[in-house]
């Protein structure tokens, strides 16, 4: 199985620190998984300007190919002005319509406020679901107050991040039981 965690913007750290948490326990439980990070703020990635995602190069090309080869996404992002990071929209617009079919995804979200607690289910969820993804159905929101010295002190947020993890996973297992399922129904 494979794994990619998206840490969607360029600047911060909190997103980064949420997702090196959810990753290593990834990493922890499901050790034969292969698990990658692409965090935004590491690559020089350009605006969408309507192309295939293959016909891009370089670190475009890279982050785009790793997230369309994934079984799993976890997608980690900040609020910023009340929406998701402008480098995650625009990984959005560089990947097909169906990029996120027959592949699980599961969110993750920073914020400074609880005001913002609503925009994963009416910002980020629409875009995953026209893009085809599986949608894992609870997500993990994570304020301010939640982190202290670059550590994510609540325990019910690092419980909620395990069981996103764990759900994750399972949700990937199940969907490939359904299919195989479905295959067999058409194999004479």
């Amino acid at each position: 199985m494979k794994i990619v965690g998206i840490s969607g913007s360029n600047v911060g750290n909190k997103t980064r620190i949420a997702m090196d948490y959810t990753l290593n326990k990834a990493r922890e439980e499901y050790p034969d998984a292969e698990i990658t990070l692409l965090d935004l703020a590491e690559y020089e990635m350009v605006f969408s300007d309507g192309r295939n995602y293959w016909e891009y190069d370089g670190d475009t090309k890279y982050v785009t190919e790793t997230i369309m080869g994934a079984d799993a996404i976890i997608i980690g992002t900040p609020v910023f002005q009340a929406s998701i990071a402008a480098t995650l929209k625009n990984i959005f617009d560089l990947l097909p319509v169906n990029a996120f079919r027959d592949k699980v995804v599961s969110i993750l979200v920073t914020a400074g406020t609880p005001k913002h607690y609503l925009m994963a289910e009416q910002q980020l969820k629409p875009i995953l679901s026209y893009m085809k993804a599986h949608i894992v159905p609870t997500y993990v929101f994570i304020e301010e107050k939640d982190f202290y010295r670059n550590e994510i002190v609540n325990d019910d947020i690092l419980f909620r991040i395990e069981r996103l993890v764990e759900d994750t996973v399972l949700l990937v297992d199940a969907y490939v039981k359904i299919r195989e399922a479905k295959d067999a129904q058409y194999d004479f």
